[in-house]
């Protein structure tokens, strides 16, 4: 089926092989092996769940979508009579919108849900609730406190649940970031990725991703504000399977030491208003700023998953040339609309796959 398609679409083939903009640098002809993966009707509620070959999958669909409907202007009504449930517990600006237009850009409807149009757990139970929209629509995104929650619509749904965000992972957010980074740097095998703040849901995310992409992990976080051990653990038997390296210290600086790529995020998210002034305090020293460059590669960026505060990041950073934060943004729709795609259909990029 793909030599067919080769043959039938090897005009464009030859087209896209000539261009050179950023959308495609970094792209080649990879193993058969992710050709032939499909997620068509799986949920994604963390990426520990995938392989390596089902992640770089899920950004070749990702970087092909941007190609095909950003620079060559094609419309791809993929997901043309579908509709997506959009349960929102914990505003968002990046993950309601790039869903929502994503999935409405691909021909499909979007149906926006807040606490105040569905009480989930509350006025209907969530075994009810993913009942309910398993014969309403076709996929569900929730966006929750809990990671529990969506374990459990997951149980009970029979259509795929993708996790917009929980308290144990935000995959969406990880997605995007190696997609950046795909980008900027032609390929992810052997980079150096350094987070430095707080031990949360996107640093899980990276902690069972970065291995099975090939890339080291550095990590910094004050005392008391680490990765959940279990997450950890994982962590740790991925980078002996991989060959990669993981270090976690106190000391950002150290952290920092050889890296490619400084990330950082919030360090008081939604529901930990009340420990603001500890959790500031407690966070002094973790600012990334240029000194912290100072011990990277020369060639280091940065990455935030927004919204940003002055304490986590400086401006003389989070505005220069080394900061991918807004392309980053824009890669939330499409790899949220590369995600959808893959869980919804059996469909098959037609640019070379990405060089990872």
């Amino acid at each position: 089926m793909f030599s067919q398609m080769l043959s039938v679409n090897r005009p464009i083939l030859k087209c896209l092989k000539t261009l050179h903009n950023r959308a495609t640098r970094g792209f080649s002809i990879g193993p058969a092996a992710q050709g032939a993966v499909s997620l068509k009707g799986r949920s994604c509620l963390t990426l520990k769940d995938f392989s390596s070959d089902e992640i770089k999958k899920l950004l070749w669909v990702s970087g092909d979508l941007k190609h095909r409907i950003k620079h060559e202007k094609q419309y791809l009504p993929l997901l043309q009579g579908k509709s997506i449930a959009m349960i929102f517990e914990k505003r968002s600006t990046r993950t309601r919108m790039s869903t929502e237009t994503g999935f409405a850009l691909l021909g499909g409807h979007p149906c926006f849900l807040t606490s105040q149009d569905i009480h989930l757990g509350v006025n209907e139970s969530c075994a009810d609730t993913a009942r309910v929209l398993s014969g309403l629509c076709d996929i569900v995104l929730a966006r929750v406190y809990s990671h529990s929650t969506l374990e459990e619509l997951d149980k009970e749904a029979s259509i795929p649940i993708i996790n917009g965000l929980s308290d144990l992972y935000h995959p969406i957010q990880i997605l995007a970031d190696f997609l950046t980074l795909q980008e900027h740097y032609g390929s992810l095998n052997g980079l150096t990725v350094t987070w430095i703040g707080d031990g949360n849901n996107v640093l899980h995310s990276f902690m069972m991703t970065a291995a099975k992409l090939g890339v080291h992990l550095r990590i910094a976080t004050p005392k008391g504000y680490e990765p959940e051990k279990s997450v950890i653990l994982e962590a740790q038997r991925l980078s002996k399977e991989y060959g990669t390296q993981l270090v976690l210290t106190s000391d950002p600086m150290e952290a920092a030491h050889g890296s490619n790529v400084l990330v950082t995020d919030t360090w008081v998210s939604m529901g930990q208003e009340e420990e603001k002034k500890k959790r500031l305090k407690d966070f002094e020293g973790y600012q990334i700023t240029m000194q912290t460059g100072s011990v990277a590669k020369p060639d280091w960026t940065f990455l935030h998953c927004l919204p940003r505060k002055m304490e986590e990041v400086d401006d003389m950073v989070f505005y220069s040339s080394r900061s991918l934060v807004f392309p980053e943004a824009e890669n939330r729709k499409w790899t949220i609309m590369g995600l959808m795609v893959s869980l919804l259909t059996s469909y098959t990029p037609q640019i070379p796959m990405l060089k990872f």
